[in-house]
């Protein structure tokens, strides 16, 4: 585990509106201010106080196919295991990762910049989880499972915060640091939580 990442407050995390971004943002786009009443629920696109820069729309193409991956390998936990902390670990992964995939594509679309749905920056990533590993996962269940699902995890969730981490070291964007910070934070925990899973 990276022991050079710093706690972070959870006042930090509290404080992020990552649920506000929605994917309705995609195809909802009003064109010329007209008003449309067979999309009563349709709602406009976010607007960011701040622009994006390259470095920052460069950590969103990459970390949506890297929470992806994460989102994969979590829904194995359904089918494979019964272990009731393995089960809830992997759904808050599950849904924290979905949610922070929404904000990540909403500042693309901010941005004018494409999602890159297929991962095309692969295995250059830190932690991506190589395809006979991911094959292994799936075809594991039990304790065997679980063991293998939380040491391809802590590995993905350490990608993620070095991933965090460079965009901070650049970013000037306030939603930015926000989203980086609580990956950060939540991340970083989950990993103690997982070696603690482990015995270690």
């Amino acid at each position: 585990m990276n022991k050079r990442v710093a706690p972070i407050a959870l006042s930090a995390v509290l404080a992020l509106g990552l649920g506000g971004c929605s994917s309705d943002v995609f195809g909802f786009l009003n064109q010329g201010g007209e008003t449309h009443a067979q999309h009563p629920t349709s709602t406009p696109a976010p607007t960011f106080a701040q622009p994006f820069d390259g470095n920052d729309v460069m950590f969103a193409q990459m970390m949506i196919p890297h929470h992806s991956q994460a989102v994969d390998l979590s829904a194995f936990a359904e089918a494979n295991t019964t272990n009731a902390a393995i089960l809830d670990l992997a759904s808050r992964i599950d849904g924290a990762q979905h949610t922070e995939i929404h904000t990540m594509e909403a500042w693309l679309a901010a941005a004018g910049s494409p999602v890159d749905e297929h991962g095309g920056h692969g295995m250059s990533m830190p932690g991506m989880i190589s395809a006979s590993d991911m094959a292994a996962l799936e075809k594991a269940t039990g304790a065997e499972f679980d063991a293998l699902f939380l040491t391809l995890m802590i590995q993905h969730h350490e990608g993620a915060i070095t991933m965090a981490n460079d965009v901070l070291a650049t970013t000037k964007n306030d939603d930015v640091t926000a989203l980086a910070t609580a990956i950060i934070a939540t991340q970083t925990a989950e990993i103690a939580e997982m070696y603690r899973l482990l015995g270690l």
